[in-house]
């Protein structure tokens, strides 16, 4: 049995939603120029946004004739949000792209009118709509499963590297705490954890440094926006400090991390939040959208970085994988 097929029943029926991509059709209204905002602590140039993009363009959405993307809300820092919420809904934009808890959060008070399509660790978890399907207001697109995978990472390092016994997690406080499940977890483990925060890129450098120094033996780096776009830097320091380490997006292990299990994020965000901006721009209500989930999970080794750490991968583990990296 694959990883994949063998991770997603785990989850235990969690994930929902199939997705299919935009057709290839014209927008709604000739003539018309659409406007997206966005708000992201990553720039518009980040793998899954151009996916976005693109498939806006494809289904006739296209920058520079009939789309505009407003704002200055493309690597922004969080406490910016607001300030930048308030301009979109100054400029009268048609829909307002969010990703994460703090940039969902800041549209939702600068406006219950404007649609805001959001992608985020756990909507309902983080109280950004009351259900998945029956979400209300004006606010839909794509909840990861944050709960399940921050647990399931979990599992998987215990699994590659069953030896570490003292735990360091990364989060980020921003985003919905998955504490409670984790520690529960590591109990059943037999595992020692030790909690380490950042809420900017200023402390991401600090936490870092705190990890390397605290006599851990790997590392689980938490969902969260602003702990993927500082995955560089997390993952040279992890490996400079020897620690075997997983992550949320499965791209993260092709970049050099050793371990990563989840969604692969341009696949998402092109299948899911893509679709979802077309269809608001085109007329839909958010409330007639209900939130999607991942449906595919991957893990991803990188045999690369495990030699440098100097671990040894059994053959039973990388046959696991959905992607093993030579």
């Amino acid at each position: 049995m694959s990883s994949r097929r063998e991770f997603i029943t785990l989850l235990g029926g969690a994930a929902a939603a199939s997705v299919s991509r935009p057709r290839r059709v014209s927008a709604q209204e000739p003539g018309r120029t659409y406007r997206v905002g966005g708000l992201s602590v990553q720039p518009r140039t980040a793998a899954h946004y151009v996916a976005v993009f693109d498939e806006l363009r494809r289904a006739g959405f296209i920058e520079g004739q009939n789309l505009v993307v407003a704002g200055r809300g493309w690597e922004a820092r969080p406490e910016q949000f607001p300030e930048m919420a308030a301009e979109l809904v100054r400029a009268k934009v048609d829909v307002i792209f969010c990703a994460g808890d703090p940039a969902t959060r800041a549209a939702q008070q600068a406006t219950a009118t404007i649609p805001i399509v959001a992608a985020a660790d756990d909507m309902v978890g983080s109280g950004l709509v009351p259900s998945l399907a029956h979400q209300g207001g004006n606010t839909t697109g794509m909840s990861i499963l944050a709960s399940e995978l921050d647990v399931k990472r979990l599992e998987v390092l215990h699994e590659f590297v069953p030896r570490a016994r003292r735990i360091a997690v990364l989060a980020d406080p921003t985003t919905i705490s998955t504490r409670a499940q984790i520690t529960s977890a590591a109990r059943d483990l037999g595992l020692e954890l030790v909690r380490f925060e950042a809420q900017s890129l200023e402390e991401i450098g600090h936490a870092l440094d705190a990890i390397a120094a605290a006599k851990v033996e790997a590392v689980n780096v938490l969902a969260s926006p602003l702990l993927n776009v500082s995955r560089p830097q997390i993952i040279d320091r992890m490996r400079d400090a020897r620690l075997p380490t997983i992550y949320q997006w499965p791209e993260s292990a092709e970049d050099g991390g050793l371990l990563a299990y989840g969604p692969r994020i341009v696949q998402i965000f092109r299948e899911i939040i893509a679709r979802q901006l077309v269809k608001v721009l085109r007329g839909a209500k958010p409330t007639d959208l209900p939130i999607e989930q991942p449906t595919t999970f991957e893990l991803v080794v990188n045999l690369k970085t495990a030699r440098a750490l100097g671990l040894e991968v059994p053959l039973h583990l990388q046959q696991r994988a959905d992607e093993v990296i030579e």
